[in-house]
């Protein structure tokens, strides 16, 4: 059995706690968020201790540490672990910094602990047997891929303004499915973006609408669409063409119940929100820790992964910002 310190109450602390304590080989040790009501009541819930940053990381019991908290405590909290010999699993970012991210990844790889960077996207059953179909060369070599991002509706504008902009907070997990898909980097990134949905959003300093296009040294090509609203619940879709035929993965609906009659037919709208749509992908990206855990698997998503996907977003911001393609490598 590992325990595990579980760093951060909000959202996403509270999905990775289920899934860490559904697990058979992990339990919750210890809750740390700054937030302490929060903590306790997380903590009595899976039967854990409150604790503090330097408790947690000096506790021998302790194994490996799960960072939910806030994006500016990411590396900081991974180099302390990564000292104290702890594994290490962290939601993505690692950071917004480039530079910050180059410099934690330099203390990871001298302590030599296994590290898994959070991109759920890659375990999603439905994205991941695409990506295997291509690789047992079902569609033959391939040639462009379209990947679809559309939130429910636009967040609040306060988050906007820390998040880092769309590019690090939203695209980048599609930047990552373009690497992981392709199995290879881009050469080239081209980004074009627009204000259409929340003028606040603007006057932040953001956009709301992107599109993205990816070239690679093979040749093919990439185009992530995103919108902080879809109008319509949690729009993910991957298209893959290939030289001897197409994959596609559409969105997992609320139900699959169809209506049809005599005025129209009619099918369910897509899961609302990356809670429910991802909610599998969650689970079996924590079991692939585990298994990191155990020895039996090398990370999936590595520091270098999480690296680049912040090295794509910030080509597309330049090139946004600039109104041309951006040359990587």
């Amino acid at each position: 059995m590992f325990n595990i310190a579980l760093f951060g109450c909000g959202r996403i602390g509270k999905v990775h706690a289920v899934n860490i304590a559904a697990n058979p080989e992990t339990q919750i040790r210890a809750v740390i968020d700054p937030y302490q009501e929060g903590a306790m009541q997380l903590a009595d819930q899976y039967g854990a201790d409150v604790m503090t940053v330097d408790e947690a990381m000096s506790d021998p019991d302790i194994h490996a540490v799960c960072i939910c908290s806030a994006t500016d405590t990411h590396a900081d909290l991974i180099e302390l672990a990564a000292k104290a010999g702890k594994a290490i699993f962290c939601e993505k970012p690692i950071d917004l910094s480039l530079a910050r991210v180059r410099t934690c990844l330099e203390v990871v790889e001298a302590s030599g602990v296994p590290f898994l960077v959070g991109f759920n996207r890659r375990y999603d059953p439905q994205f991941r047997t695409l990506k295997d179909l291509f690789e047992s060369g079902a569609i033959g070599k391939a040639e462009t891929l379209v990947i679809t991002s559309r939130d429910p509706s636009p967040p609040p504008v306060d988050y906007v303004k820390v998040s880092g902009g769309i590019f690090r907070d939203m695209s980048v997990h599609d930047l990552d499915m373009a690497r992981f898909i392709m199995g290879e980097d881009p050469v080239s990134v081209s980004a074009h973006g627009s204000c259409l949905v929340d003028p606040e959003i603007g006057e932040a300093g953001d956009i709301d609408s992107a599109v993205i296009v990816l070239h690679f040294p093979s040749g093919a090509m990439a185009n992530i669409i995103n919108s902080r609203r879809s109008g319509y619940g949690y729009d993910q879709r991957i298209e893959l063409h290939g030289s001897k035929g197409m994959l596609k993965a559409g969105n997992v609906r609320e139900h699959l119940v169809e209506h049809w009659g005599e005025e129209d037919c009619s099918s369910a709208k897509p899961q609302y929100f990356f809670l429910e749509r991802y909610e599998k992908a969650y689970i079996a990206e924590w079991q692939h820790f585990v298994d990191v855990l155990e020895g039996k698997v090398e990370p999936q998503c590595s520091g270098y992964d999480g690296e680049q996907a912040l090295v794509l977003a910030e080509a597309a911001l330049e090139s946004l910002n600039a109104q041309n393609t951006v040359k990587l490598g």
